[in-house]
């Protein structure tokens, strides 16, 4: 088979050169990077996996997948700036590649740049128009922009209406430079904090608003304001008890007295407290949400969405910040996921994200989305219609239209997913079609079905020897004849790579082609032991004895000796 077996003390070489053995093992520590990279994401180190990714970066400048993680983890640690110039990069690097644009318009999102996080959505849907997670991520911009412009009070509805009906308003409505004004502000609202200091602009946010704002002292937690910038941790002045007025501070001491109740699992005692604060201060979501926490513990699942329907209306009407309505809504998503009735969670999980993003929610809406995908495509299988379609398959591939029986071949697959033929089937026409990588992967999931479908073997042989992998061709095809050794496809695929392969005489460019594609050279290459064996193996080819000593080393030596990334003599 090549020779890295045995007491071998031959001479090691590297085929064609270097420079090629080189680049993979650079690449392979790029891999082994990036795959520490995302395990610590997913165990929250962000900081070791921003370090990761940074210095995979450093060994492959140029690739946009680390650029895409890099920019995801700086968003996980709240960094927008840094996860919106990684994304960014990203799509420098490939811009046709629909994730690069969702990184960076949900980094621009988090920065509160929405009308650019639009244009970067509609940019991504230009290259990959039935991108799901573009199409998601624009209508939650569009929903943020509206609820944005919801909250400049100078957009309202009847904002005239509203300014002539009051005696403080309707006489400034007669200066031209006054509606200028007001035209000025509801079309640029960021303008507001530069005219403040003009007492006209004063006296209409009073009017619109509802409350004093030149006399009164702002006591009032709930009170409606524009959004402030970017809020940051413990930056947040929580008015002091004593200067709230009576009911809202008694309010508070209600709510404290029902967090007590709740921790303990006295969950009477704790709907007791909330109700009251919720009578005392009926302006505030906060003890309504609170209860809805109680009756989703107690599996009162319809009292829940209830208490969390008048939480939003009470929002609504008092203008409270969006954050509170994206969490009554998130609970009732999660009510509806509890009872596994997931259609109706995904819907309300969709409206908590529109209000406000958070990781949590969109986490809990995408697993929402794909129990829905699994139980619709399991309420799709149907074996009858699939050996239609299959026959249907079977009468294209026999005139020699094999785009069209693939299309009937994946139409069966749907419908009944556990038949090895059906992959067996399709595997024929993508080899017809010389789409060999997907033919192999077909006849991989056919032997996965079915361990014992001679045909699963014989076509994956085909489809690794057309890659030009003949030693990997010959163990299939050596199992093909363990399972019936008067296979004439399988003997005669056999005897053909080891000629193949004993005659092979590749460019150094048809090498480095194969050998970047192949999974399990990447896997070779990324493990930092077999990198150093090589390293040693280059430096002292005599070592080469001592490794194949060891069978795991050997069969990977021998792996990379049949792409022809080395040779021994």
């Amino acid at each position: 088979r090549g020779g890295a077996s045995g007491e071998s003390s031959g001479k090691f070489q590297k085929a064609h050169g270097g420079e090629l053995l080189e680049l993979l093992m650079e690449q392979g520590k790029v891999t082994e990077l990036k795959e520490k990279g995302n395990q610590a994401l997913s165990a929250g180190k962000i900081d070791d996996a921003i370090m990761c990714y940074s210095e995979a970066i450093k060994l492959d400048p140029k690739n946009h997948v680390l650029y895409s993680n890099r920019s995801a983890a700086y968003a996980k640690k709240g960094e927008y700036q840094k996860a919106f110039e990684d994304g960014c990069k990203t799509v420098e690097i490939k811009p046709d590649w629909g994730k690069g644009y969702s990184r960076k318009a949900a980094a621009l999102e988090f920065l509160n740049r929405f009308e650019e996080a639009k244009k970067t959505y509609e940019e991504g849907l230009k290259h990959e128009p039935g991108n799901q997670q573009l199409k998601d991520g624009m209508q939650n911009v569009d929903a943020r922009l509206a609820e944005k412009k919801f909250m400049n009070p100078f957009a309202s509805p009847g904002l005239y209406q509203k300014l002539e009906k009051d005696p403080r308003t309707k006489s400034l409505l007669s200066d031209p430079s006054y509606r200028e004004m007001i035209e000025q502000l509801k079309n640029k609202p960021a303008d507001l904090a530069t005219r403040l200091q003009d007492p006209r602009v004063m006296t209409t946010l009073s009017v619109l608003l509802g409350i004093d704002l030149q006399g009164a002292e702002d006591d009032d937690d709930d009170s409606p304001a524009p959004p402030p910038p970017k809020p940051k941790k413990e930056s947040k002045v929580e008015p002091m008890e004593e200067d709230l007025p009576e009911n809202k501070r008694k309010a508070l001491q209600e709510k404290e007295l029902g967090n007590n109740a709740y921790k303990q699992k006295d969950f009477e005692a704790a709907l007791k407290h909330y109700g009251q604060a919720a009578e005392l201060d009926p302006t505030s979501t906060t003890y309504l949400t609170n209860q809805a926490a109680v009756y989703f513990e107690q599996n009162q699942f319809d009292k829940c969405r209830e208490v969390c329907e008048k939480a939003i209306e009470v929002g609504r009407e008092n203008r409270v910040d969006y954050r509170q309505i994206a969490k009554a809504y998130a609970r009732i998503g999660n009510s509806h996921f509890k009872e596994e009735k997931f259609k109706d969670a995904v819907h309300f999980y969709n409206k908590s994200l529109a209000e406000h993003r958070t990781p949590e929610v969109l986490k809990k809406c995408q697993q929402a989305e794909k129990i829905l995908k699994d139980e619709e495509r399991a309420a799709y299988v149907n074996p009858e219609l699939a050996l239609e379609e299959k026959n249907k398959g079977n009468e294209f591939f026999q005139k020699g239209d094999y785009p069209q029986a693939m299309k009937h071949y994946s139409e069966a697959i749907r419908r009944n997913p556990t038949d090895a033929k059906l992959y067996s089937n399709r595997a024929a026409c993508y080899t017809k079609l010389l789409e060999f990588q997907l033919a192999l992967k077909d006849c991989e999931e056919c032997i996965h079905i079915d361990h014992t479908f001679l045909k699963g073997y014989t076509r994956k042989g085909a489809a690794l020897e057309a890659l030009k992998d003949f030693s990997k061709a010959m163990d299939v095809y050596q199992k093909a004849l363990e399972l019936d050794s008067n296979s004439k496809e399988a003997s005669e695929g056999y005897q053909r790579c080891l000629m193949l392969q004993y005659n092979r005489n590749d460019t150094p460019e048809e090498v480095k082609r194969r050998a970047m594609g192949d999974p399990e050279v990447q896997q070779i290459m990324s493990d930092p032991a077999m990198r150093l064996i090589l390293e040693q193996m280059q430096k002292d080819p005599q070592a080469l004895s001592d490794h194949l000593k060891n069978p795991v080393i050997a069969q990977k030596i021998q792996k990379l000796i049949d792409v022809g990334l080395i040779a021994i003599r």
